[in-house]
């Protein structure tokens, strides 16, 4: 059997993978393949994992929405505590049907439009992370527009490496986020001078994944004098929001970010500021809560090494060809052997592709295989590229399943679309 992440809530039990208490593979038979399947369980316990370690500064969370916006898995965590972070209308949208209240919803993003910054001032969000000046005058001037009030916390790059793939770094001068710290004191200045805002806070965020403690650290003891400063001339600035970003393993011979460990580092950098933190974890949440099913079509060899090919693509999972990210991929049924290969999809790309040149369970026509870690930026990221329909989501509580996202049909698919009547002349 090839090495893998352990996973409590996706264990092996006689030789076959169960999510919780139910076999993958009769959730597969009754739900079809490519299937998403989401551990209610994980969830829970990474979030109870998070909180325990951070006890001491007793953190707000905001779910990092964007990781995975599933109606369930938003309601799941909000049942257990958390507030929810979006970056745009539909997010804020999704997180209110979920049952967070408004009052639990910062909005961050680069290009708030003005449909959505009205959306969110009318439901009284807790506040908005502004990225740069141009919004700030936006959010004031549509605040005033409305008899509102804009709360607002600047986002401050702090110029920090987090030592992440470019794609997904956030927190470098380079990056289009947020406005540098030299820049800070005189947003917050001209927010001061504008009518209908509140300043609420400071945030920050450096990227992900972020697989250990420093790069926080590191950016925390550059923004802490700044956070000194302006809690002496704003009374309403009360919030210190350091982001989310925290990395888990997707390699049997990776160490995530522990939480004790961010904890330890990152106490002694806030100890006596006086200031509510508050943490935007999304991936760390929903990483491993989830895993991808997918059905062996073919396997097909050439003179160099074999292709495994199965329902699921770059369209359900983006991730390897965007990030070059690695996922472990597990047979649902052990297999003794293996074989060398790449695991491919049924995309009319070159890059459709779920691992390439790895070691990879022996598996024939038929079988069935499991991506792990695949419950962040999966689903959330997929397409009807090629005219696919987007997989099923199902959610399992113990022995309790539950549909929480019907698989597409080709009807779905085209809905809102028309032919114009002059096609036909």
């Amino acid at each position: 059997m090839l090495s893998s992440l352990h996973i409590q809530e996706f264990p092996y039990q006689n030789g076959e993978l169960y999510a919780e208490d139910v076999p993958v593979r009769a959730l597969a038979e009754q739900y079809g393949t490519p299937l998403y399947l989401y551990s209610r369980s994980h969830l829970r316990r990474q979030y109870h994992a998070l909180v325990s370690a951070l006890r001491a500064i007793n953190p707000e969370i905001f779910f990092a929405v964007k990781s995975n916006s599933n109606l369930a898995v938003i309601r799941a965590l909000a049942d257990e505590g958390a507030g929810a972070d979006v970056v745009s209308g539909g997010e804020l949208f999704r997180a209110r049907r979920a049952g967070v209240e408004a009052s639990r919803i910062v909005f961050a993003g680069v290009g708030k439009t003005e449909e959505e910054i009205d959306y969110a001032l009318r439901e009284n969000i807790r506040f908005f992370t502004v990225e740069s000046e141009p919004e700030l005058e936006r959010i004031s001037q549509r605040a005033e527009a409305l008899g509102a009030v804009g709360r607002i916390a600047v986002r401050v790059n702090p110029d920090v490496d987090p030592n992440t793939h470019r794609y997904t770094m956030t927190g470098k001068a380079e990056n289009k986020f947020g406005v540098d710290v030299d820049r800070a004191v005189k947003a917050y200045e001209r927010a001061d001078r504008l009518p209908a805002i509140e300043i609420a806070g400071l945030h920050m965020h450096l990227g992900s994944p972020i697989m250990t403690p420093q790069p926080y650290v590191e950016a925390l003891e550059k923004v802490r004098p700044l956070c000194e400063e302006l809690k002496g001339r704003y009374e309403t600035f009360r919030h210190l929001d350091i982001g989310g970003g925290m990395g888990i393993p997707y390699r049997p011979d990776e160490q995530g970010l522990n939480p004790r460990d961010l904890a330890m580092a990152i106490f002694p950098v806030l100890n006596g500021l006086d200031l509510a933190v508050a943490l935007e974890p999304g991936r760390f949440l929903t990483g491993h809560a989830g895993i991808l099913v997918a059905r062996v079509q073919y396997v097909k060899e050439n003179s160099l090494k074999k292709f495994i090919i199965v329902d699921a693509g770059m369209n359900d999972l983006i991730r390897p060809a965007l990030y070059e990210a690695h996922h472990e991929i597990v047979p649902v049924r052990e297999t003794g052997g293996t074989l060398f290969g790449d695991v491919v999809g049924p995309v009319c790309e070159s890059g459709d592709f779920l691992a390439v040149d790895r070691d990879l369970p022996a598996v024939e026509q038929g079988d069935l295989l499991a991506v792990m870690g695949a419950g962040a930026y999966g689903f959330v990221m997929s397409s009807n590229y090629n005219s696919r329909a987007r997989a099923a989501e199902i959610m399992v509580d113990g022995s309790e399943v539950r549909v929480v996202r019907e698989r597409e049909t080709p009807e779905d698919m085209i809905r809102g679309e028309s032919i114009p009547e002059w096609t036909k002349r």
